[in-house]
């Protein structure tokens, strides 16, 4: 069986990581979306949230599931039995920095192969982070995030908009 990784914070998770999860789930048997809990990072969202928010917007794929972990991706690798890695990249940048982590899990588990994909065009300058900020301010994150998100987001900044969206 082939088993994938797809690690991150996905504080909020953006339509970049949806498309990134939607095409590596037609290249596994099975991706696990693998929320880290990284207790140097100071999060929007609790762990549990980000896990529920996931695991409710992934509902209609079939192979996709939604776990947590914290430590080491390789050893987290090892416990699940998976082997692969799917990683998005939206800029030159991102494929630096991404290299050496695939490098670096290469040497710690000799069997970790990472596959990257270009994120899609139209995400190509979405980042978790500049959602947060934009929806700190109470600008419209509608292009960003899922709308079943946005309430939730604009909550954690006390943003209280004039046009509410579905929850």
């Amino acid at each position: 069986m082939k088993r994938a990784v797809y690690p991150g914070s996905f504080d909020p998770i953006t339509f970049g990581h949806l498309d990134i999860i939607e095409r590596s789930a037609k290249m596994v048997d099975e991706l696990v979306i693998a929320v880290l809990r990284n207790s140097a990072k100071n999060s929007l969202f609790s762990l549990e949230e980000r896990v529920n928010m996931i695991t409710e917007l992934t509902k209609d794929l079939p192979n996709v599931k939604v776990e947590s972990f914290d430590g080491l991706l390789v050893d987290y690798m090892s416990q699940i039995d998976a082997n692969i890695i799917v990683r998005g990249l939206r800029a030159v940048t991102d494929f630096e920095y991404e290299l050496q982590i695939a490098q670096m899990n290469h040497v710690l588990k000799d069997n970790a192969e990472t596959i990257f994909l270009i994120t899609n065009l139209k995400y190509s300058y979405l980042s978790s982070s500049l959602v947060k900020e934009i929806a700190s301010y109470g600008g419209d994150i509608s292009k960003f995030v899922p709308a079943q998100l946005m309430n939730r987001i604009y909550e954690k900044y006390n943003v209280n908009r004039e046009n509410t969206y579905e929850q």
